[in-house]
């Protein structure tokens, strides 16, 4: 049976998780607990504190799916590093307060109050309440003010979270013809230039990077420049330059040139497929590519402003006032809040220390 990664598309604005959606039987087949059945273990509990801890979405788990209109049965699966950006741009978007149950009714009065990445099995908060859950999970607690629904999570009706969202089909965009593609790429080109935004750009990709494109426009005359688009040829005379990239143009080289690999044949160098990557850097762009990505966005979704109540830092759930950070982590049964200073402001966090460790 056919088994397909699922990535973020770097390209498309819409990639990334809308909702988190309560349901019967979780694609993922792992439970929430409802933190009032576990009083035992917590301190200070005397009252049903309404929240719901689970994982959201766990790396590398195969989950069963079907196309009805095939009738193809296959698997999908998430990689860790797809989990943790997935749950970033989840706060990103403001998404903390989107809700669904059965990933048909939009639910009210639902928040994500604390949000975190399984570093340890072993030594994790999950790891109290029974848990046993792979590195890279992602776990998020849910505050219930709907007492309807938290009737149906304590008797068991709905037991867990299932995600909602856009995600591109890793094989899929590896198999889409190099002219689609450089037309595609062609109309992002031009909407960015259309849009007049001024945007922070790098230089700081490698020689190898520059000295591919020169290589690329070299052996393009020698074909008579039959090969790639004007974009790709401006974009190969910008990277023999040695000029500065947009963020946006770093994220369309990196998936262009990941799709476009599959054409990239070393044993025939007047293939437009083997000029083509080239223009665009070769190899070692979409080496710097991904990894000058990945730098921008830990930066940019590590830590945030959500809005004037809640914030991230260092990947962890912000509030705003030391009340609410108080009560989140009395609910959560974990003792202390401490502060942080970020964007000129003071927010509190849930727990003595930064760690988010089981007692």
């Amino acid at each position: 049976m056919k088994i397909v990664e699922l990535i973020l598309d770097p390209t498309d604005e819409q990639s990334g998780i809308e909702a988190i959606s309560v349901v019967e039987t979780p694609a993922i087949e792992e439970n929430f607990i409802a933190l009032n059945k576990h009083e035992v273990l917590l301190k200070e509990v005397d009252k049903e504190k309404r929240i719901l801890m689970g994982a959201a979405l766990v790396p590398n788990k195969q989950i069963y799916r079907r196309n009805e209109k095939t009738d193809e049965d296959y698997y999908i699966f998430f990689s860790e590093d797809t989990v943790r950006k997935a749950s970033e741009l989840y706060f990103q978007k403001s998404n903390h307060q989107n809700a669904t149950l059965e990933h048909s009714e939009k639910l009210k009065g639902t928040t994500i109050v604390e949000s975190w990445i399984v570093e340890n099995s072993k030594t994790d908060k999950s790891a109290l309440y029974g848990m046993d859950l792979p590195k890279g999970t992602w776990m998020v607690s849910m505050k219930i003010e709907d007492d309807a629904l938290y009737e149906k999570a304590k008797s068991g009706e709905v037991k867990g979270f299932s995600i909602e969202g856009y995600f591109a089909d890793k094989y899929e965009m590896s198999n889409e013809s190099l002219e689609d593609l450089e037309e595609r790429f062609t109309l992002e080109e031009l909407k960015e230039l259309l849009s007049k935004q001024e945007l922070e750009s790098y230089s700081d990709y490698p020689d190898s990077v520059s000295n591919n494109a020169k290589r690329g426009i070299e052996l393009n005359k020698a074909v008579g420049n039959k090969c790639a688009t004007q974009v790709g040829k401006v974009r190969a005379q910008q990277l023999a330059n040695g000029e500065p990239v947009s963020e946006k143009t770093i994220k369309r080289m990196f998936s262009y040139l990941s799709r476009a690999e599959v054409y990239y044949d070393k044993g025939d160098k007047e293939s437009c497929g083997y000029i083509s990557y080239l223009l665009w850097g070769g190899k070692s762009a979409k080496t710097w590519a991904e990894s000058k990505l990945n730098q921008i966005e830990r930066k940019d979704l590590s830590s945030m402003v959500i809005d004037t109540d809640f914030a991230i830092i260092d990947d962890r759930l912000a509030y705003a006032t030391e009340d609410k950070a108080k009560e989140m982590a009395k609910d959560l049964g974990i003792e202390g809040v401490h502060e942080h200073e970020y964007e000129g402001k003071t927010w509190f966090m849930v727990g003595e220390t930064h760690a988010l460790s089981k007692k």
